[in-house]
């Protein structure tokens, strides 16, 4: 087992969507502010990006700043700052946008997630680099995780109500296919996941305050990184500049997270982790 300490102070009430990018640093989503929170080397806050209503996700683009999934659209940020909103994609008031990464062909996919109601009219979007948006998966609930293998050839998912870590394979033309469950965590919610360079996967667990390190292929567990205070673990991330840090996002969405909730926390895992893919415009 492995502790993580405090890296930041509260900087989000509800922190996720971590990502960090050379020359940037670390960034996170403070969602229901609707901002992207970049953070200096000791913890602090540097900067305060908006982005809407609300942000999910996001990843650097080629040309500086980043895409990002707002409350119902997909929008781009320039550098200074500038709001690009590509459309509103649905009217359902409850449905709002949540996770989401970019794929190897640079496309930025995103999860709608339900807010209500019996669950599976969500869905899991891809903005492709032209600009048109299509359907990934229908019929989903709340997406998490997403990330890419390093070959790109699978992909691990979580859409957090079925406590299932999930994995498909990738065909050429970037469709997933054959479903299939690598880790059931029983009673325990798979939030936000990231990857290392040795394929295992690091999978923050809402409410239990800690992210899992699973085998890929058996589903195992291999490491357990405890945080200290928040139980509302978001997602997590590697970083530093040989990738080597492991920072943890936590939340006190709806004031229950627990001392410290909003903090970012960060852990020496004895692993590297992978850039994101930026998106191309």
């Amino acid at each position: 087992m492995t502790r993580a300490s405090r890296f930041s102070d509260v900087v989000a009430g509800h922190g996720e969507g971590p990502v960090w990018w050379p020359g940037e640093g670390l960034r996170i989503t403070d969602a229901y502010q609707g901002q992207v929170v970049s953070l200096a080397a000791d913890g602090t806050v540097a900067r305060r990006t908006d982005v809407g209503a609300f942000v999910g996700a996001f990843r650097p683009r080629t040309g500086g700043g980043i895409v990002a999934a707002a409350l119902r659209s997909f929008v781009l940020v320039d550098p200074d700052g500038t709001v690009h909103d590509l459309g509103e994609l649905w009217d359902h008031e409850g449905l709002r946008m949540n996770d989401g990464a970019t794929a190897p062909d640079g496309s930025f996919l995103c999860g709608s997630m339900q807010t209500g109601g019996p669950g599976g009219e969500a869905s899991l979007l891809r903005l492709h680099v032209d600009g048109s948006v299509s359907a990934v998966l229908t019929g989903v609930s709340v997406s998490n995780g997403l990330v890419f293998s390093a070959d790109g050839r699978q992909v691990y998912y979580n859409d957090t109500p079925t406590h299932h870590v999930d994995v498909f394979d990738v065909a050429d033309d970037g469709s997933w296919h054959d479903r299939r469950t690598v880790a059931d965590l029983g009673e325990d919610s798979p939030d936000g996941m990231t990857i290392d360079t040795d394929g295992r996967l690091w999978v923050a667990v809402w409410g239990g305050g800690q992210v899992r390190c699973l085998d890929a292929g058996s589903g195992a567990v291999l490491d357990v990184v405890e945080v200290d205070g928040p139980t509302q673990t978001s997602a997590c991330t590697f970083g530093g500049d040989d990738l080597d840090q492991l920072f943890i996002t936590t939340s006190d969405e709806g004031g229950s997270g627990g001392p410290h909730a909003g903090s970012v926390y960060v852990a020496d895992v004895g692993a590297r982790g992978l850039l994101p893919v930026p998106y191309p415009a």
